[in-house]
């Protein structure tokens, strides 16, 4: 048996741990990883009255259970909710949406995101983020894997079958990297916009103020960038306007 042979052999049970690790993780835990990445406090009815009220209104006229507000210290405008099921969601708020929108603009945002809830679009883009993450995460894993493989069988193995191994962790790494930065993206991309639209389109439905949503949106497109998120480019497709600007990758697509 070859030294690429062997390798696989050896890292397959690695990898199949990983995988359902990962997957687990994601779905179990992921919203409270996006939560601390954004560093989202939650806030209570007595600190924000407003925007809690319009969100209690909104998910008694839906029949659904009332999310967790949570609050990032961010003075632009921008909003996600996070959660794989309605009893376990959040809606996330930068302050500056909550202190510089109308009280109807702040009504359509909110009820955009519960629209998110509601249409398990916090579940898919969940997953779907997760999904980015692990081919990004697989890349690192493979080119790792190239460097040690080769360092130890030199001492075992012929040079050739040492760069042969190599080789074939680093073509995987390279495959890998590819997809969770290019193909991956364009794919969370198109998820997310699809989805957007029908969240806007249930947010018209619940307010009865669709010009309201639209002027939020407007607002909301002239500063959406959120520093924090700068270094989580992941979590851009969950927002309701695109915390990367044009910085992002793909970011000229986003609309």
């Amino acid at each position: 048996m070859d030294l690429a042979n062997q390798m696989a052999l050896d890292v397959f049970p690695w990898f199949a741990a990983a995988v359902i690790i990962w997957i687990l993780a994601s779905y179990l835990y992921g919203d409270r990883m996006l939560l601390y990445f954004s560093a989202a406090t939650e806030v209570t009815r007595d600190e924000e009255p407003e925007a809690y009220r319009l969100t209690e209104n909104l998910c008694i006229s839906q029949g659904m259970p009332m999310p967790r507000l949570c609050v990032i210290n961010d003075r632009s405008l921008n909003a996600f909710a996070v959660g794989r099921d309605p009893q376990t969601s959040t809606i996330v708020l930068t302050r500056g949406i909550i202190d510089k929108l109308e009280r109807v603009e702040l009504e359509g945002v909110l009820a955009h995101e519960l629209a998110h809830i509601q249409n398990s679009d916090t579940r898919l883009m969940l997953l779907a983020v997760a999904y980015v993450s692990f081919f990004t995460f697989l890349s690192e894993v493979c080119f790792y894997s190239a460097l040690s493989s080769a360092k130890r069988a030199q001492s075992r193995y012929s040079m050739s079958s040492a760069v042969g191994g190599a080789v074939v962790f680093t073509v995987l790494g390279v495959f890998f990297a590819v997809y969770g930065f290019l193909v991956a993206p364009l794919v969370r991309l198109a998820l997310s916009r699809t989805r957007e639209y029908l969240a806007d389109a249930s947010a018209a439905l619940m307010t009865r103020h669709p010009l309201a949503l639209a002027s939020a949106l407007q607002k909301i497109s002239k500063d959406s960038r959120v520093e924090i998120l700068d270094a989580h480019a992941s979590m851009s497709s969950m927002c309701v306007a695109d915390p990367l600007g044009s910085t992002g990758v793909f970011g000229f697509l986003r609309g």
